[in-house]
């Protein structure tokens, strides 16, 4: 194997698996069973083997098997180009998630600089007509991919802009209170308005150079109040608005990705639910292309329910570009008849699951 892929996966006591383990190669694979076997919950250990809470963004206690209520665990096998690494993340009941590379302890956005893993899931198809903080997300969890220093800025600024709050709430009026933590605030916005912009000039690049079946999305990040030059300067000018609601209005938490379908020029809120579907996934697809340039090799793909949302040919013409880009994609559905279309290209599992425990078991599909 080389590149970016897998070649084990262990689950213990994770959501509805008491023990699972695949063996992998580096070609797609799709995991197929009926609703409920436990088919996301196996793409889902794999999102936790990167930065953060993974597609479900569930707290440590809630991922472990019930009713043991054990604590949970998750261990794999990862070739990232030219290095392999032992991973292992878990957590005992009602302690927080620990993280081991290669045996050491390690933090979690060490995790960014080994591996990169992109997801959809269908919690995703309302994003263009949903509230900003999907979309920042969404774009966050891009812009992570290209720099994985990113989540520091985040954390650092969403922890400054607390402090302030509580400042504001308590109606603190002493200058002096303020300063230091709105220029931590002000460094941290900085660096988190320019990795946000990098990303969207990353995957504009990566969608304007390849010939796809999925449209082309515009995209801007744009504010609830646009974001000042001098941003520390307006924070505290704002200082008696803030205080009168009670929190910060002005920063890049306010910020809010606009996108629009290219050929058609109409904001993606306003297309039909397949062309707002098939936007993300060219977004998706123009991430990975974007990192197998920047990161050496394509990153690891969670696709959950995917085929279900697509016809024939765009189906195809998906896998066609997965395996055209060489990465190791995750596929969940609830029948192998909607992979047909990969035949040879892929390696097959399916789930099942009996009185809430579920069983994986791969099979050889030609």
């Amino acid at each position: 194997m080389t590149g970016l892929a897998l070649s084990e996966l262990a689950l213990s006591h994770f959501r509805s698996h008491k023990r699972a383990v695949l063996e992998l190669d580096a070609r797609p694979m799709a995991i197929y069973g009926p609703n409920g076997a436990g088919k996301t919950n196996i793409i889902e250990a794999i999102s936790l083997l990167s930065p953060g809470r993974g597609l479900r963004r569930a707290g440590a206690d809630d991922l472990a098997r019930r009713p043991e209520s054990l604590g949970w665990k998750i261990t794999a096998i990862l070739q990232s180009l030219h290095q392999v690494h032992e991973l292992e993340t878990w957590a005992e009941a009602g302690s927080p998630r620990q993280l081991r590379i290669d045996g050491k302890s390690a933090p979690q956005t060490a995790l960014g600089r080994i591996a990169r893993v992109l997801w959809l899931v269908p919690s995703m198809d309302r994003l263009w007509i949903e509230g900003a903080e999907g979309r920042r997300r969404f774009l966050d969890r891009a812009t992570l991919s290209f720099e994985p220093t990113h989540a520091d800025a985040v954390l650092t600024y969403e922890k400054a802009m607390r402090e302030r709050n509580r400042l504001l709430k308590d109606m603190v009026r002493d200058p002096h209170w303020y300063a230091a933590i709105e220029a931590q605030m002000v460094e941290a916005a900085t660096q988190i308005t320019a990795n946000r912009n990098r990303a969207i000039d990353e995957l504009a690049a990566a969608q304007a150079a390849a010939v796809t079946a999925f449209p082309t999305a515009t995209l801007t990040l744009t504010y609830a109040d646009p974001l000042p030059d001098d941003l520390q300067s307006a924070l505290e000018a704002h200082r008696n608005r803030d205080m009168a609601a009670g929190r910060t209005l002005l920063g890049p938490h306010r910020a809010d990705l606009d996108a629009v379908f290219a050929d058609k020029d109409i904001n993606a809120r306003d297309c039909s639910t397949g062309e707002q579907k098939a936007l993300l996934i060219s977004l998706i697809l123009a991430n990975a292309r974007a990192l197998a340039q920047d990161f050496g090799a394509p990153p690891i793909l969670l696709l959950d329910e995917v085929a279900a949302h697509l016809d024939a040919t765009r189906r195809a013409a998906l896998y066609d570009e997965i395996c055209a880009l060489g990465a190791q994609a995750f596929m969940t559905g609830t029948g192998p008849e909607l992979f047909t279309e990969l035949g040879s290209r892929a390696q097959y599992a399916e789930v099942t699951e009996t009185h809430g425990l579920s069983s994986v078991e791969r099979k050889d599909i030609k």
